[in-house]
């Protein structure tokens, strides 16, 4: 645990599921309505240094916030991803796993994932 870090030190009310290794929280900046974070509970910066207990842990938390946010939102898909090193906009070095929600419409054209929602910033 870093004393620094937020999520070393995120406050366990906030805490929309978890199990023994990682927890899910709302995105604090969304991008899409739902957005969700999945953050190991042991603070190591990327994917690469999560033993494969975590990562499964990770996998299957993945597994239960793609049904939770589906019966909560309905959204009509999911991009799902990682920024790795400060040159891929990773700002907080301590993993975390985007699981966005994806809607019809949300965009005008939603090929290439992501990289359209620039103009469609969510605040909820």
């Amino acid at each position: 645990m870093e004393k620094k870090c937020i999520f070393c030190n995120y406050p366990p009310r906030k805490i929309v599921l978890e199990n023994d290794f990682a927890f899910a929280i709302y995105d604090k900046y969304p991008v899409n309505q739902g957005h969700m974070l999945l953050i190991p509970k042991r603070h190591f910066p990327d994917i690469f240094s999560a033993t494969e207990e975590e990562v499964l842990a990770l996998h299957n938390l993945t597994v239960e916030s793609r049904k939770y946010l589906l019966e909560q939102y309905q959204p009509d898909g999911f991009n799902i991803g990682i920024n790795l090193g400060e040159v891929a906009g990773q700002t907080i070095f301590h993993l975390h796993i985007h699981i966005i929600p994806r809607y019809l419409g949300d965009v005008k054209n939603p090929r290439g994932g992501i990289r359209n929602f620039k103009e469609n910033i969510v605040d909820y």
